[in-house]
């Protein structure tokens, strides 16, 4: 039994960071379809445009889940799974909300820096909320994803404003839904708290783009030259797949160790924007590259020798 539940989390590690390697292919995706609306940046706002965005992204991802998954449409009549979708779609839709809104005043190093540091949060939170004492392993995980992450693109050049403070805001998010998805994935069936949670993203992103433009015009956005493709790149791999592994897999690891995990992404981030020539090489890449794949060894390592009831324990209901 304790055989296969380290079985079981070795899996889970492989399979968030491969989720992590998706989620950086989204950054290369999303640059694109950027890059294909400037006259509507201007004409809808930017939170407008990036609104539509995230609302056909997740859209087109559960227009793919529900013919293939009974699971996930028996879910639009349970009360239960729209109330886990509730929270897991709302903590998601509060954090791409508020990291949007500060990244129009910060640099993406900084905005990548600070958002990172979510993984300090999940720590904090987790313990907070179990009761629970931090070993070793994972205080040096936490540091070598935050020092990772931070240094990336070389020293952020923090100077504290609406922007920034925002940014740790919906870190704060973001840890929130790592920690509420390790609860509400051991009540509910994954499939169905997908299917819900990608529900309430599409009506509150649609929501703030109508609000933020000004009108139901904004929506055109999504079928622009040179934004259907990313567009379904963002759906179909950025969104179903990954968050369908994030709720499969993430509740064999304590949450503190799925956050470092998912600290990688900001390393193919950086690898795919470099390809595209988006981001420049620097030795600064290198050594995020090495403190984040060192984080990586210790994070398997850990899930090697960690008891198997450490993740039975319930997080916040």
């Amino acid at each position: 039994m304790a055989q296969d539940m380290a079985t079981k989390r070795q899996q889970a590690v492989l399979g968030l960071f491969f989720v992590t390697l998706l989620w950086g292919g989204t950054f290369v995706w999303m640059k694109q379809a950027m890059n294909s609306l400037d006259e509507e940046l201007v004409q809808y706002s930017t939170a407008g445009v990036v609104g539509v965005i995230v609302a056909a992204r997740f859209l087109i991802a559960f227009i793919a889940l529900l013919p293939f998954s009974s699971k996930a449409r028996e879910a639009l009549v349970s009360k239960e799974d729209w109330k886990g979708g509730l929270v897991l779609g709302g903590l998601m839709l509060a954090g791409f909300v508020l990291q949007m809104i500060g990244i129009d005043s910060v640099s993406p190093s900084v905005s990548a820096f600070l958002t990172s540091l979510y993984v300090v949060f999940t720590a904090i939170l987790s313990v907070k909320i179990s009761d629970r004492k931090p070993t070793r392993m994972m205080i040096a995980g936490v540091a070598l994803a935050t020092l990772g992450a931070g240094f990336i693109d070389g020293p952020p050049h923090l100077v504290w404003g609406v922007g920034e403070l925002l940014t740790v805001i919906c870190a704060v998010f973001f840890a929130l839904h790592i920690i509420y998805t390790d609860s509400i994935t051991k009540r509910l069936n994954p499939l169905a708290v997908t299917s819900t949670s990608f529900a309430v993203l599409v009506i509150g992103a649609s929501i703030i783009a109508i609000i933020a433009s000004g009108g139901l015009m904004v929506f055109e956005s999504a079928w622009q030259t040179g934004v259907v493709v990313p567009l379904i790149c963002l759906g179909l791999f950025g969104s179903l797949a990954c968050i369908l592994m994030l709720n499969a897999f993430q509740k064999y690891l304590n949450p503190t160790h799925a956050a470092i995990i998912y600290s990688f992404e900001p390393v193919w981030a950086t690898i795919y924007g470099w390809q595209q020539g988006l981001v420049d090489v620097s030795i600064w890449l290198t050594m995020g590259l090495l403190l984040l794949l060192g984080n990586i060894i210790v994070e398997m390592d850990e899930s090697a020798e960690s008891s198997p009831h450490l993740n039975e324990e319930a997080g916040p209901e």
